[in-house]
């Protein structure tokens, strides 16, 4: 079973008209090696750069055997007889490998064994005892809501009422994709049977549900869903809105559907174009019904390692108190799509220029890793002393490093924590020997193309805004 611990968010100030969220922490615990688990995020993000780029995603086949490397490297033949899911590896009904994990790649009979990557850091060797989701504290604002971060920095989960009577739903926001959808009264998993531990939406539970005749379809780096378009009201931190239109899903794969998976439904951040259902996304739609502002998105992630509780997420704004105010710089989005994505100026390593000039960066959220050119992530790793390529796409640098990369957008340089570069241990008992790089390569997008996730992310605040087409960053405070 997954396990993950939260701490408190602080209690936050709320500028005029402004919805702002309070982030909380989430302690992810697993045995599963991070070799294995490095596949899994490069073969997500991997999957979900050839979406965001409109190429063709590498075959099941490739990525399976991708894993199939890491498992015998690791595991030996043995461990083949396993089946990953929402990290990387497609869930084709034929595959021979046995469903033994959950969404992070976690036994299922083992996952509450494992020593957590906090602990690790701090260097601690033993396993750390950490309680099930809970869901955050009420905020101290009567418009705002709890935010909690799931996992280690995968995902951000908040609540919001839908439906008559309101009935509480935990939502994912993501910030690379623009679909807003919970589950049916009658969602049926993928793997048959229904769809978990979760809540639901139909006519059963709300009396202004408005089913249609219309369906969609999303599918994402890794798992899918389908359903129905329907109306019915929903109210973030306060704000109503009276019928929205948005999805509920009849159909999910394992990713969503299991017990494990700690939210109800998914509320995608990006513009709208990209919508498969073809409508608003709540922030839109709070903006053209006035609720706040501007149709803006605002991002304070805060990091596992550092124990606090500051992360946040705005919608109408930007929250001042979290950033510093003489380096905000704003950029115009160059995604033609809807996604979020800059020009990157340069990329330095402890100030040397590496001369990769050209690049652009999707920045998104829903990814952990930073996913790069393969050509572009030797160079990066060149500079870092002691990296080295395990021949799969990914790097391993000294848990010790003090090494740090800098990426410069609109003139301005942010610097990624080295304690990012090193995300996790190679081996578990050994804190300060080798450690997975966050840094992995990707060819799938162009050879100028980006994706840069939480890695950077939790470096920057980060806002997006529809309505001016605009991304902006700034160093934190």
């Amino acid at each position: 079973m997954l396990s993950l611990q939260f701490v408190d968010s602080l209690p936050l100030k709320r500028e005029s008209k402004l919805v702002t969220l309070p982030l909380k922490r989430a302690e992810q615990e697993s045995n599963v090696h991070p070799q294995i688990k490095l596949q899994q995020h490069i073969n997500r993000s991997i999957r979900r750069l050839a979406r965001m780029t409109g190429r063709e995603a590498p075959s099941a086949r490739s990525l399976e055997q991708g894993l199939q490397k890491r498992v015998l490297a690791v595991e030996g033949q043995q461990g083949l007889e396993r089946r990953f899911n929402r990290m990387g590896v497609p869930t084709a009904r034929n595959s021979k490998l046995e469903k033994r994990f959950n969404r992070y790649g976690v036994p299922k009979a083992n996952a509450a064994s494992g020593s957590s990557l906090i602990s690790l850091k701090k260097g601690k060797k033993g396993a750390a005892s950490v309680p099930d989701v809970t869901p955050a504290d009420a905020p101290s604002d009567g418009d705002s809501l709890g935010l909690d971060i799931e996992a280690q920095d995968v995902g951000y989960l908040a609540t919001v009422q839908i439906g008559t009577p309101p009935q509480d739903f935990k939502i994912l926001m993501d910030s690379g994709s623009a679909d807003f959808w919970v589950g049916s009264e009658d969602c049926q998993s993928e793997d048959g049977g229904g769809c978990g531990n979760h809540n639901f939406l139909g006519t059963t539970s709300s009396s202004s549900f408005q089913n249609s005749s219309d369906t969609f379809q999303v599918t994402y780096g890794t798992g899918e869903v389908s359903g129905n378009i329907i109306q019915d009201d929903i109210t973030v931190a306060g704000l109503a809105l009276k019928g929205h239109t948005f999805g509920v899903a009849t159909l999910e794969s394992v990713d969503f559907s299991a017990d494990t998976t700690p939210f109800d439904g998914l509320m995608g951040l990006a513009q709208s174009t990209l919508s498969e259902q073809q409508t608003a996304t709540p922030v839109e739609a709070l903006a053209k019904a006035g609720l706040i502002p501007d149709s803006i998105t605002s991002f304070k992630i805060s990091r596992l390692a550092d124990n606090k509780n500051d992360g946040e997420i705005t919608f109408g704004g930007l929250d001042t108190s979290k950033f510093d105010q003489q380096t905000l710089i704003t950029v115009p989005n160059v995604n033609k799509d809807g996604f979020w994505e800059a020009d990157l100026d340069a990329a330095t390593v402890d100030g040397t220029d590496t001369g990769l000039t050209g690049r652009t960066a999707i920045l998104d959220t829903g990814t952990t890793l930073m996913v790069v050119p393969a050509a572009d992530a030797a160079v990066l790793h060149q500079n870092i002393e002691g990296a080295k390529s395990d021949g799969q796409g990914g790097f391993t640098v000294p848990c010790t490093t003090t090494a740090s990369i800098a990426l410069t957008f609109g003139g301005q340089s942010f610097a990624i924590d080295p304690r990012d570069i090193a995300f996790q241990p190679v081996d578990a008992t050994d804190p300060t020997g080798d450690c997975v790089s966050g840094i992995a390569s990707g060819d799938i997008g162009g050879a100028t193309e980006w994706l840069v996730g939480d890695v950077f992310l939790k470096n920057a605040y980060f806002s997006t805004d529809v309505s001016k087409n605009t991304v902006s960053l700034a160093k934190l405070v």
